[in-house]
């Protein structure tokens, strides 16, 4: 047997004896698991920002355990097996690639997405809606991201990139018209607007705005953290400096390359 296969068995067969004789695993439900697995896919993600390859296996591994445990539940339930699983997914992957399992053509990556979408709609059980499978407890911005990305699929989109800014800019007026009434419902509707349009201009300029946000976070922790530090050793307290203090240090942060 194939060593990958071997060690997939040495996992199952660990499952079944937490389950058996664990007594936090044998009390383990979907709905306690759930939160945790989210908080272990985030873990995951912040190792990806690293580019930490050891660390990324390592939250594969505890990701992966989470699958097996869920399937674990399935199978006592007898709802479905960790075969099921893997049958299902099998099934998926050689349906909605019919450009290698079939003899349907493809000219790009752009048009492979397209017939994803297509395939899906047309599945026994499967989403009735484009948008049906973008999951509501996104964050709102990967959800952005993810519902104009779906429209895309399916061909509602600008013709051309371009035109995307003129709608900035009228999301921007509008936004500027409710500060001035001071309207505070209509003022979030229409920063939501503007941030939706601007999320889709990033993402028709080949932009994840996800990580493009994330990597400005990163860029301002990092020279504020420069702004504390410094302050702290000149014996400076953050809160009795004036602005134009602040920035003179700001602007040494910048020139400072961050080591994370």
């Amino acid at each position: 047997m194939d060593t990958t296969l071997l060690a997939f068995k040495e996992l199952l067969d660990i499952m079944d004896e937490l389950r058996a004789k664990c007594p936090w695993d044998k009390e383990q439900t979907n709905e306690s698991l759930r939160t945790l697995t989210i908080e272990e896919t985030y873990e995951l993600a912040d190792a990806i920002i690293k580019k930490d390859a050891k660390l990324i296996k390592k939250e594969l591994g505890d990701l992966l355990l989470h699958i097996v445990f869920y399937a674990k539940i399935g199978s006592e339930s007898n709802d479905f097996t960790m075969k099921d699983v893997i049958d299902s997914l099998t099934e998926k992957l050689i349906y909605r690639h019919p450009h290698i399992f079939s003899d349907t053509e493809v000219a790009d990556a752009k048009q492979v997405e397209e017939n994803w979408e297509k395939l899906k709609l047309k599945e026994k059980g499967g989403n009735k809606s484009v948008l049906e499978g973008v999951p509501m407890s996104l964050p709102a911005m990967v959800k952005a991201n993810r519902i104009q990305d779906k429209a895309r699929g399916v061909g509602f989109d600008w013709e051309h990139k371009e035109q995307v800014w003129d709608k900035v800019k009228e999301e921007l007026e509008e936004l500027k018209v409710e500060i001035d009434q001071q309207d505070e419902d209509k003022m979030e509707a229409e920063f939501g607007d503007l941030l939706f349009s601007v999320i889709n201009a990033a993402r028709l300029y080949g932009v994840n705005p996800e990580n493009a946000l994330e990597r400005t976070n990163r860029k301002f922790i990092h020279r504020f953290n420069y702004l504390e530090e410094k302050t702290l050793k000149v014996g400076r307290d953050l809160k009795t400096m004036s602005l134009a203090e602040m920035d003179e240090i700001w602007e040494e942060a910048k020139k400072v390359r961050s080591t994370k």
